[in-house]
């Protein structure tokens, strides 16, 4: 079982690439950035998790550049969006930044897609909120003709665009890993459909502990004649619980994600104090910090003491 460690980046947070070489120096195997293009002022839609909208989500950084500055300060850390909000942003371009960024990291990008719940956020950018997975789906594949293809076409609902050609194409065969985000069971059925794994939650208010589906998601997974290593578990904002830790292991979870916080309040939209700097480095090191193990020598056990805390 992997760990990769979240952050929301921002202009007060730690920076991208310090955090990439804390995590990378402590063996975690990825770094993950969320995306909010904005937050409209209206704030109709009500916040999933229930509450006030944290201040880090009107303040999130483009994924794309976060990740990019994590890359080129790192070597084997992996670098993925949690998630990217593909139903928000134009498939040609994007299919562009995923390959460059896989191709400046050297093959260590790892695409994490979502279809968003602001619905206020994706009308802005022309996205009805009724059709949003349908047009992920069709952006998606899409994407995917882009990457495989020197002569690309796509013919769609919601994305339609006559031969073109792009390049580059990603390090990644047949492309990065396009990992969907999402409850269970329609986000894991659109992971079933067309991506490489899946990202659920560990808990939400719906439900108090996501490993109660798995036994059904393994299920779908043989009935689409879909093997389960093609389609891995990643737990997301996963408790600091040892033994918690070992029980996702013990069932075939393939990595965990840790949230870290942006900055030592996270009181809304008050208090955005600093992590970053050697202060940051160090309550990384406090909290989340296994001796890296040799080459080739792998220390599961310290990395999930490490994640514990």
């Amino acid at each position: 079982m992997e760990f990769g460690a979240a952050m929301f980046f921002a202009d007060y947070s730690m920076a991208p690439g310090e955090l990439g070489q804390a995590l990378e120096t402590r063996g975690f195997e990825s770094v993950w950035a969320p995306e909010h293009s904005h937050i409209p002022a209206s704030r109709a839609t009500p916040f999933p998790q229930g509450g006030e909208l944290p201040k880090k989500y009107y303040d999130a950084m483009d994924p794309f550049v976060s990740l990019t500055a994590a890359a080129v300060a790192t070597r084997t850390l992996k670098i993925g969006t949690g998630v990217c909000l593909v139903a928000q942003r134009d498939p040609i371009q994007t299919a562009k930044l995923v390959a460059s960024i896989d191709q400046v990291s050297g093959g260590r990008f790892l695409f994490g897609v979502g279809g968003g719940w602001n619905a206020e956020e994706m009308a802005d950018h022309g996205t009805a909120f009724k059709t949003r997975f349908k047009l992920m789906r069709e952006r998606v594949a899409a994407m995917k003709e882009i990457w495989t293809k020197s002569e690309a076409e796509y013919h769609g609902d919601f994305v339609d665009f006559p031969p073109m050609m792009t390049w580059p194409k990603p390090v990644q065969k047949p492309h990065p890993p396009v990992i969907v985000g999402g409850a269970f069971p329609y986000a894991a059925r659109r992971a079933l459909a067309y991506g490489d794994g899946w990202i659920p939650h560990a808990s939400r208010p719906q439900y108090g502990d996501v490993t109660e589906f798995l036994p059904r998601f393994r299920q779908m997974a043989a009935e689409d004649k879909r093997e389960p290593a093609s389609v891995p578990v990643a737990v997301w904002g996963v408790p600091e619980d040892l033994d918690q830790l070992k029980r996702y292991r013990d069932l075939g979870i393939a990595r965990v994600v840790v949230k870290l916080a942006i900055g030592t309040g996270e009181r809304g939209l008050a208090d955005p104090r600093p992590l970053g700097g050697g202060n940051g480095a160090r309550r990384i090191g406090a909290d989340f910090a296994p001796p890296r193990p040799a080459r080739g020598e792998r220390s599961e056990a310290a990395l999930m003491s490490a994640a514990a805390g």
